[in-house]
């Protein structure tokens, strides 16, 4: 008798909730979007009644027309988007929106941080930077410019966590999500006591940790009648969204790592020992394994370029595209594949929104370094796509430095669905490339976490094997890995060149 799990993804654009049986094949999946506040240049908020209501819509929808009982599903994983902040008071009640991960409010927060606990010092703990996205200094804004809000704050949680909290009324998070708030001893897996202590953080406001496939509550009597589940089903730890990810793309032990191209780029590598980039290029968090981590490094602009490419130039595509009823990036992906390698001596450096690996500056901006009057928009579209890989590529050797060789590639996200830039990307990376059928989204990796949670599965790596099925491998080509090769060092070098141009540019 197969057994049956429920993923739920808290995303920034919606809420996906997928059900998976005990092979790991995707059954039904439904999601519901909410907005996005932007109330000033440079914020962003959300409703955490929001997120709650889209879980209750998407589980209702799920269980609709799954095929299966309620009491068929064995557990719960959770995920979602990371380093969000929500309020609760005594009785539980949500203290207005969320400040989301892209939020950018906090510059000041971030440097008292580092006024507070010292900025080797949090590094030596956290294993990274004070960075704006993160909880930390989030909580530290609130204290200061919302302080009749925040005397009435008891409790403070992730958003994925908050889910948990009405699904369950249990106040619990886990590693690989608490790594995100900048107040986790990265290293031992607990709250940093010292930095609690340093920022003034009240230890009992923050939510208890367990490992992500530990089984942290059950679901109440309350959120059964809402949601339609069974009162009793247990709800893992869960993850992160990368996190998640890498559970879902099978990227659990040393070896392996995935590449992921959204609105943003992640490349992403799983470690058993505990590594610190002390240049702050990468981000080490706790991964879903117990007891092991990752690394990462983010583009920001990744998929953006190439959707800003797309949407400013390339209208006429779009247009051709509906009307032979065929999706216009696979038409982008044929008129790319027309222009040889290097796009004719053009390379595009991706800092639409600034960057975080390798160049942690926010006042950087795009390129196109090299145009002259012989190109065509069929080159400019091939070197925002060789620069998005390149800028990747950074990452990747960010890796090979602090000892991580990944051997394995998995290329996940909006952009595996080109089989032009998994190729590209396997010769700039000179690493086989693979997808899994599933697409190995976060939803599905929670619900891999919540099948070992209720021990269908002895471990987070037997799951995986069991459950993520994968395409065959794209192999790199030699002869074209070696001219990208070329184009990369010039890519490398371009940065340093331009990082006092572009201060000077950001004070005008």
């Amino acid at each position: 008798m197969s057994a049956f799990f429920l993923g739920i993804d808290t995303g920034t654009g919606a809420t996906k909730t997928v059900l998976l049986d005990s092979t790991g094949r995707v059954l039904v999946s439904a999601s519901a979007g909410y907005p996005l506040y932007q109330p000033r240049n440079g914020w962003a908020e959300q409703e955490p009644e929001d997120w709650w209501q889209a879980a209750v819509r998407t589980v209702g929808e799920v269980l609709a027309r799954g095929g299966v009982r309620a009491d068929e599903i064995q557990g719960i994983g959770l995920t979602g988007q990371m380093h969000g902040l929500v309020m609760l008071d005594a009785a539980g009640e949500v203290l207005g929106r969320s400040l989301i991960w892209c939020d950018q409010r906090t510059a000041a927060e971030c440097a008292e941080i580092n006024e507070r606990v010292g900025e080797q010092r949090l590094l030596e703990i956290t294993a990274n930077p004070a960075l704006t996205g993160f909880t930390a200094p989030k909580i530290l804004w609130m204290r200061n410019n919302r302080p009749e809000v925040f005397a009435r704050c008891r409790h403070m949680l992730l958003p994925k966590d908050f889910i948990r909290f009405r699904l369950t009324g249990s106040f619990k998070s886990e590693m690989s999500d608490a790594s995100g708030t900048g107040l986790l001893d990265v290293a031992n897996r607990r709250w940093s006591a010292e930095i609690l202590s340093k920022l003034e953080v009240e230890p009992e406001f923050l939510p208890e940790l367990d490992e992500s496939p530990c089984v942290t509550a059950c679901v109440s009597e309350a959120a059964a009648g809402l949601t339609g589940l069974a009162a009793g089903t247990p709800v893992a730890g869960g993850a992160g969204d990368n996190a998640a990810a890498a559970v879902g793309n099978g990227v659990v032990v040393d070896g392996k790592a995935f590449t992921t191209i959204g609105t943003s780029g992640v490349i992403f590598a799983h470690t058993s020992k505990m590594l610190l980039d002390v240049a702050s290029r990468v981000h080490t968090f706790c991964c879903a394994v117990p007891g092991q981590w990752h690394v990462m490094g983010v583009t920001q602009g990744a998929g953006l370029s190439l959707k800003w490419f797309r949407d400013n130039f390339c209208r006429e595509e779009m247009a051709e595209a509906e009307g032979r009823g065929i999706d216009s990036y696979a038409l982008l992906d044929r008129k790319a594949a027309q222009v040889p390698i290097g796009a004719n001596r053009l390379i595009y450096l991706p800092y639409l929104m600034g960057e975080r690996t390798p160049h942690l500056d926010p006042d950087c901006r795009g390129v196109f370094f090299g145009l002259s009057a012989i190109h065509t928009k069929s080159d400019l579209l091939r070197a925002v796509m060789e620069g998005v890989s390149y800028s990747l590529r950074d990452g990747f050797e960010i890796f090979r430095g602090l000892g991580v060789a990944p051997t394995e590639m998995t290329f996940c996200g909006g952009g595996a669905k080109s089989p032009f830039w998994q190729q590209m990307f396997a010769d700039v990376y000179g690493c086989p490339l693979r997808t899994t059928r599933s697409q190995g989204d976060p939803s599905i990796g929670a619900a891999i976490l919540a099948a070992v949670g209720t021990e269908e599965y002895a471990s987070v790596e037997a799951a995986c094997q069991a459950m993520v099925a994968m395409d065959d491998a794209m192999l790199p080509d030699p002869l074209r890995s070696r001219r990208y090769e070329d184009f990369y060092a010039v890519y490398r070098e371009l940065y340093p060149q331009l990082k006092i141009n572009y201060r000077h540019l950001a004070r005008l």
